[in-house]
Formats: structure tokens, sequence, C-alpha cells
């Protein structure tokens, strides 16, 4: 057993490097990896149970993002980029496990009632997957339309005539609070019987790595031309709420048509 000192060398240095936030499956599952690659170095065991660690680490790593990010609102573009792609790495591992069990069935080396964990794992993946992608939609919307608030910041500086070809302006009477919002939202919804769209609620991840100041300011995810969006600018003008209605997308971007809800967002101070 002279390999064991190095074994419990190594078993100290993975506690020694677990980060103190880092997720309980994530360490254990580094910690076995060096575990196995001791045993695997000292010829205990075979190659192919290291790289089923190394795969298990990677597994443990995408579930504990998707953990995290599939059900947060806050999230970047970048964010649910990397999320998506822990989903589909998921999402890939889980059909290759079934499509190995089921050939174990098939050639009568394991029983039929073996395939249903497998099978289960296999749709909560496409779930998640599909949840993701969902997610990711919404954070480059929400891109989207941060971005287009940018620009018309820069023009309303450099040119305010130039502003309303980006978005329609109303500033009556310059308040917008959670109260006015809280009557908005009922209003909505007893019109429409849905909740009113929000994309974003304040401060963002977005809108702060663009450094723009969100607070105190609601983006609602409608068409200024479509029916719910019609009747929600008629809404605020009677109601003398500022907004501005975005119609056009910025050049070279998918649509990010939506209401801003109150004053335009300043620029965060450098």
């Amino acid at each position: 057993m002279r390999f064991l000192p190095t074994l419990l060398l190594l078993l100290f240095a993975g506690v020694l490097a677990a980060q103190p936030n880092e997720d309980a499956d994530v360490a254990r599952a580094r910690l076995e990896l060096l575990r196995v690659q001791g045993l695997v170095d000292s010829g205990a065991l075979p190659r192919a149970q290291l790289d089923k660690a190394q795969a298990a680490v990677q597994d443990a790593e995408d579930t504990a993002l998707l953990r995290k990010n599939v059900y947060q609102q806050d999230l970047t573009e970048d964010q649910a980029d990397a999320m998506v792609a822990a989903a589909v790495r998921q999402m890939d591992r889980r059909k290759q496990a079934f499509d190995e069990a089921k050939q174990l069935v098939e050639t009568g080396a394991a029983p039929q009632v073996s395939l249903s964990t497998v099978l289960m794992d296999l749709d909560y993946a496409r779930k998640e997957l599909e949840l993701a992608e969902t997610r990711a939609r919404l954070a480059r919307e929400v891109t989207q339309m941060a971005e287009m608030e940018v620009t018309l910041e820069t023009r309303l500086q450099q040119s305010p005539a130039e502003a309303l070809k980006i978005a329609e302006r109303y500033d009556g009477d310059g308040i917008f609070n959670p109260r006015i919002l809280a009557k908005l939202e009922s209003a909505y919804a007893a019109r429409f019987g849905r909740p009113l769209p929000i994309t974003a609620n304040g401060e963002t991840a977005v809108h702060r790595a663009l450094g723009f100041d969100h607070r105190g300011r609601v983006d609602v995810g409608v068409h200024p031309d479509q029916p719910e969006g019609v009747w929600l600018r008629q809404y605020l003008m009677q109601n003398r709420i500022p907004f501005f209605a975005f119609r056009q997308a910025v050049p070279g971007k998918a649509t990010g048509a939506h209401i801003h809800l109150g004053p335009i967002s300043p620029l965060l101070a450098r």
C-alpha cells in the first residue's frame, strides 16, 4: 500500500483547495476524482475509471450551474448562454446513459425495469434544457431592450430630434413609483386577464454591465402598436405616467420593442 501516503496527500490538498461557497456535490465529485486519480496512478484501477470520475465532476459542475441560474431572473446574456451550454451537455450525457442502458436491455444483460430511472433522468434533463433556453431568450430580450435605451440616452444628449426616431417619448408629470406600478398591474390584469409582462424591474445585471442606472424604472415586453401596447400607452398618458415606447431595434440586433416606464435611465457615474 505504498501509494496510500500519496493518496492521502491528494485528498488533503483537495480539501484545502475547495472554495468556501463551492457546491457540495461539486466538492464531493472533485474529492472522488482525486481518490480515483491516486488509485489509477498506483495501478489499482483502470484508466477508464478516471475518465468516469472526470465526467462526474463536469456533470456536477453543470448541475450546480443550472441549479443556480435556471430560476434566476437577473441574468446577463453571457450567463444565460453558459447555462444553456451546461443544459445541452447534461442532456447529451443523459441521452448517452439511456442509450447504453437500452442496449443492455436489448441484449438481455439487464431487465426492462432498469430503464425507468435513466428515462426519468432523460426527461428531466429535456425539461431543464427547455427552461434554460426560455430563460436565455428572455435574457437576450432584456439585453436588446437595454441597448436600445443606452442608444436613446446618447441620442437625447446629442440630438433630441434624432431620438424621436428610436422611441416615442411622453414625460407626463415625471413621476413613477411602486404604487403607480401596482395600480397599472391591476388594471392590465383586469383588461387582458394575465399579468403585466415585466421584463426588467429596477436594476438588473444587464443594465449594470452596460453602465446604466435602471433603478426605479420598469420595462414591459409589449410592442407599442400591438393591442396590449396601444392600451398601455393610452393608460399611461391618461394617468400622466412618463414612458418611452420603443418600436425599432438597434441596428444589427433583433427586435427589442418594448415600453419603458419612468424617466430615461441615466448613465452610472464612472
